[in-house]
Order: C-alpha cells, then sequence, then structure tokens
C-alpha cells in the first residue's frame, strides 16, 4: 500500500498529493504537477513514524 501525503510546493505554494511506496527512503527529485518546478525530496522513516522533507532542487536550496 502506498503512502499518500500532501505537500506544499516550495515554489508555486500550491498543494499537491505525492505517492511514496512504503520502503521509500532517502532522496530524489520530482516535478510540481502544477509549475512544473523540481522539488528535492528527503524521506525519513523511523520508530516514530515518516518525515517528508520538500525543497526547491533548483540549486538556490
Amino acid at each position: 500500500m502506498d503512502d499518500t501525503l500532501t505537500v506544499t510546493c516550495p515554489y508555486c505554494g500550491e498543494d499537491v498529493e505525492i505517492y511514496l511506496d512504503p520502503d521509500e527512503r532517502g532522496a530524489f527529485v520530482q516535478d510540481c504537477e502544477v509549475c512544473c518546478n523540481p522539488w528535492r525530496i528527503r524521506v525519513r522513516r523511523g520508530r516514530d513514524g515518516m518525515d517528508v522533507e520538500i525543497r526547491r532542487a533548483d540549486g538556490s536550496e
């Protein structure tokens, strides 16, 4: 079963649903479905659950 999260795009400010596999960990790049700008998504999982961080992936971070 996938994890569905609603995140806010750091570029356009729109709320977007993303889907993560249950074993997804680490960092990867994904484009915003609204404005097409790239996000760097970092997923950490531990005993307390999942932590997801969304940042710009255009070199300005």
